[in-house]
């Protein structure tokens, strides 16, 4: 079977700003006609800043960068599966969920089942959002497959949209903990570095100085185990992909268990062999999605959602404070 095709666009100019997206994307894409990309967008395949854009007539804005999936030739509708949910919250419109570690988000190319859309549809039956499309049901943000945390779903349409539209407008509240190589200088700070595509993997997400999106994390340093490992919170002002993983790794703070942007760090780190080969071989990168604050979409109150870190990591942390 062919695999998922992602082709990214370049940044929105002033010559194209308040563009509708079908006529923008036609522009960038034109080996594709346009009822083709249409169909692709309200489908729920194209994505700005991991939220998804399933409006043909939305408006473009400056500085915007699109992802479109090009799905395989066969594509499966994902089938209700009776897979376990920690739900922190759920009424007639939204669902919380704190997602464990492992669980793709949505059904892709390699990862057809299983899925957290796969559990939403059993869990919820017919009460969900078909605005992200097919594969997506539901779905307004994303965190990696590996990253564990809150992540909220729309029940309806109308949720689906204002909650699309806050994540659109960066105002939504997110808090991650991260457990990383070395000690961040300085301990708190501000890192705004434009994010994109990279030149030399398309599969990574690099810091670029041109065709990149603004991104900008808030930091601040919790814990020290000696000058080899570091716990740190991440609050994020912007929502890229893989953008805690790529600032702090830009910082020579690359995350515990990240096998794409760890680089070097590994074999830096000043610990007995015992504790260094456990941490070297976590499984997974270390970061959790702590808090989640949102406007609910019908009761227009602000609502705040926190999540206990996981257990690898409470290990994690516990192994280092007994061996440092």
């Amino acid at each position: 079977m062919s695999e998922e095709v992602i082709y990214t666009t370049s940044e929105v100019t002033e010559n194209e700003i308040n563009m509708r997206l079908d006529k923008f994307l036609s522009v960038k894409l034109p080996d594709f006609s346009r009822s083709r990309l249409q169909k692709l967008i309200s489908d729920g395949f194209v994505e700005c800043e991991d939220v998804v854009i399933a409006d043909n007539s939305h408006k473009v804005k400056l500085g915007d960068i699109y992802q479109i999936s090009i799905p395989p030739a066969e594509e499966a509708e994902p089938k209700p599966q009776n897979i376990a949910l920690e739900i922190v919250y759920e009424d007639e419109d939204i669902i919380v969920v704190n997602k464990q570690s492992g669980m793709t988000v949505h059904p892709a190319a390699g990862a057809h089942d299983g899925t957290l859309v796969n559990a939403l549809l059993f869990h919820c039956k017919d009460n969900l959002s078909g605005i992200g499309g097919v594969k997506r049901p539901g779905i307004v943000h994303r965190i990696d497959k590996e990253t564990s945390g809150l992540l909220v779903a729309a029940k309806n349409d109308t949720a689906h949209r204002f909650l699309s539209e806050q994540f659109a407008e960066h105002s939504i509240e997110r808090t991650y903990i991260a457990i990383v190589y070395g000690v961040p200088n300085p301990l708190s700070g501000r890192i705004e570095a434009s994010i994109g595509r990279s030149k030399f993997d398309r599969k990574k997400m690099a810091i670029v100085e041109s065709g990149g999106k603004k991104a900008v994390t808030n930091y601040r340093t919790l814990k020290m185990f000696g000058s080899s490992i570091s716990v740190v919170q991440c609050s994020l002002e912007t929502g890229r992909t893989h953008q805690i993983r790529v600032h702090l790794s830009s910082r020579g703070n690359a995350l515990v268990g990240d096998k794409v942007y760890v680089k070097n760090k590994k074999s830096e780190v000043r610990l007995p062999i015992d504790m260094k080969n456990y941490v070297n071989n976590f499984p997974r990168q270390a970061l959790h999605a702590k808090t989640l604050g949102f406007i609910h979409p019908r009761k227009k109150e602000f609502m705040q959602f926190d999540s206990q870190l996981p257990e690898d990591m409470v290990e994690l942390i516990a192994k280092l404070e007994k061996n440092i």
